[in-house]
Parts: C-alpha cells; structure tokens; sequence
C-alpha cells in the first residue's frame, strides 16, 4: 500500500538537516554570483561545480530526464528552466532558482527568486515580498496536529488577497531520502481531507505566485514552465523539520 506520509528516523534526520544545509549555502553562494552579462549555462555549471566540490551531486541532474545541475528560470518562467549558452541574465531580470543536492543519500531542496542587480519595479517587488510571506506562513502552519491543507489554506489566503495568480501544476512536496515523498503540498486547498502532520516529517513548502493568471503552459524542451500571459512569476522553498513543537526551518538560517 502506498503511504501518504514519510517519518524520518532520528538518523535519516540528522543526514537531511546536513544535505538541506548545505543546499541553502549553495543557494546563497549563487544568488551573490549571478550578474549581467553571465549565461545561464555558466551558472549552471558555476552550481554543478559549487556541488561536486562539496562532496555533494544534483539532485536534479538526470531526474526523469532533466539537463540541468539546478533549475534556473527568469522573467515568465515559473520553474524549471535549464541553462542555455543563449540566455544571458540582464539588469532587471527577475531569476528564480531552485537547487537540489543529494549527500551521501539524503537530500537538499530550496528556492529563491532575487532580480539582477536589486533594483525593480514596484510590481516585481511586491510579488517577491508577498510569496516570501506566503512562504514564512505556510511554514507557520506545519505543526504536529495539523493537516497539510492548513499550510495549503494559509499560502492560497495570502495570494488570493494580494490578486496573485497560484500555480497549481506544481506543488510542495515531501522530501527526504527521496527528492519527491509524500504527501503533495498544493498551494492551494483541494476540498479534501489531507494528511496529519506529525514529528520527524521533512517537507519541501514552496509557493509559485504569478503577478497575472495562474494558468502556464510547458515549452518544447519539455521542461520550461511559463505563464501563459507572459507575466512574471515568483519561487521560494523551504525544507522544514515538523517537530513536537514549531517546525524547524532546515535551509535556514540564511537570507533570500
């Protein structure tokens, strides 16, 4: 029977409190190494590097397929997107990237979105500081006790108030000792009843807020995601530890 939920052993947690955290040094190393002018081929070389010198290997890399050492999306792009000797980042470009590491069996996965250069539009800023938000909360929510679909109702709450779009394709996830475990963490509620959340549960909380339609749509390399209006999109994870007390943030502390 197919389980709903995973429960760490005591052991499996400590390899993914090392894995989630050195997945966000490698997350915040790359954010201060991206700059105009830079393709995102090199970047993703640039990670490939930061992770094998690490002792680490793509979680990504080869997964159903996948070209990439990380996920590196701009602008339009939701999630996905792969590195490209044709795509350069400029002053401006809004850059999402998600890095995913295994460590001697145990996984890493966390995102952020950042713009090149720091300055942007009010619209673009807005849309980075209320997912972060979405983010924070929903993390909020994932306490022994509670069901998946209080995380689902706290980040859907907060971008429904702010008119964002909410991806829906792509959700949350349990994360462990496999890249995707169960449960699925949609950021939004299903109608449903979810699971329970319990100590030594380890999830990957991570809103995708669109500035226009929650609709996207999948280029032709199979694995771009982009919104169907053209508009921007925002993308931050967060591995979380649930405890009998409040979660503990594993790709934390550092800054987006």
């Amino acid at each position: 029977m197919k389980k709903d939920s995973i429960v760490h052993s005591p052991d499996e947690i400590d390899g993914i409190r090392k894995a989630a955290a050195l997945a966000a040094e490698i997350r915040e190393k790359l954010r201060g190494l991206a700059a105009p002018g830079m393709s995102s081929k090199d970047f993703d070389l640039m990670a490939g590097a930061m992770i094998a010198s690490a002792g680490a290997r793509s979680a990504f890399l080869g997964y159903r397929g996948f070209p990439g050492q990380i996920c590196i999306s701009m602008n339009d792009e939701v999630v996905h997107g792969i590195g490209s000797r044709e795509r350069f980042f400029s002053l401006g470009d809004l850059v999402s990237i998600d890095v995913g590491i295994n460590l001697g069996g145990f996984i890493g996965d966390t995102a952020t979105s950042f713009v090149i250069g720091g300055d942007t539009d009010q619209e673009t800023a807005r849309l980075l500081r209320i997912t972060r938000e979405a983010l924070d909360a929903g993390i909020s929510s994932a306490k022994s006790g509670m069901r998946v679909s209080d995380i689902s109702m706290t980040i859907e709450k907060i971008a429904r108030s702010a008119r964002f779009g909410i991806v829906r394709e792509y959700v949350g996830h349990g994360c462990g000792v496999e890249l995707h475990e169960p449960p699925e963490i949609p950021n939004y509620v299903l109608g449903k009843k979810t699971v329970m959340l319990k100590p030594g549960m380890t999830l990957a909380i991570e809103p995708m807020f669109n500035l226009g339609t929650h609709a996207v749509s999948t280029d032709p390399d199979g694995w771009t995601v982009r919104t169907r209006d053209g508009k921007r999109s925002a993308h931050f994870e967060h591995m979380i530890l649930v405890t009998e007390n409040e979660p503990e943030v594993l790709t934390w502390p550092k800054m987006y």
